[in-house]
């Protein structure tokens, strides 16, 4: 996508976009609310503040996206890569993250209640240090052994 496009504030609930391309699209605020974005491309997107709760994302591409604060509460984010990705104070609350890739995710004060992680993560009181060092987990959350 032609990084000048800015579809900022936009309404786009429900939309199907599946398999877009939303490369580095600026979607802050966007009100994504139910869109059908499965196999998109939202690599280096900017979604700060953007409402995709219940949105499709599974198998999309969100590699260094930034959803820091975004509503992705009921989100489907099963094999989703969300490397790098920036989610710090996002809400994935009932979220599906199984399959998920979310090394080296800033994951930093975000809500993960009721979300449903990748094999092996969890809501745990303490993990060892050095585990996925890349991947800044909320309080509480991080790699099982």
């Amino acid at each position: 996508m032609d990084a000048s496009i800015d579809l900022n504030g936009g309404q786009l609930a429900g939309r199907n976009l599946r398999g877009a391309n939303l490369s580095r699209a600026d979607l802050s605020g966007a009100n994504l609310f139910d869109a059908k974005l499965a196999g998109a491309d939202l690599s280096g997107a900017i979604l700060i503040r953007a409402n995709l709760s219940r949105a499709e994302l599974e198998d999309a591409n969100l590699s260094g996206a930034n959803l820091n604060g975004a509503d992705l509460s009921g989100a489907g984010l099963a094999v989703a890569d969300l490397s790098g990705a920036g989610l710090a104070v996002a809400n994935l609350s009932g979220a599906n993250l199984s399959g998920a890739n979310l090394w080296g995710t800033n994951l930093l004060g975000a809500n993960l209640e009721g979300a449903t992680l990748p094999e092996g993560i969890g809501k745990i009181d303490a993990w060892p240090a050095g585990v996925w060092p890349e991947t800044l987990w909320p309080e509480g959350y991080g790699p099982i052994r």
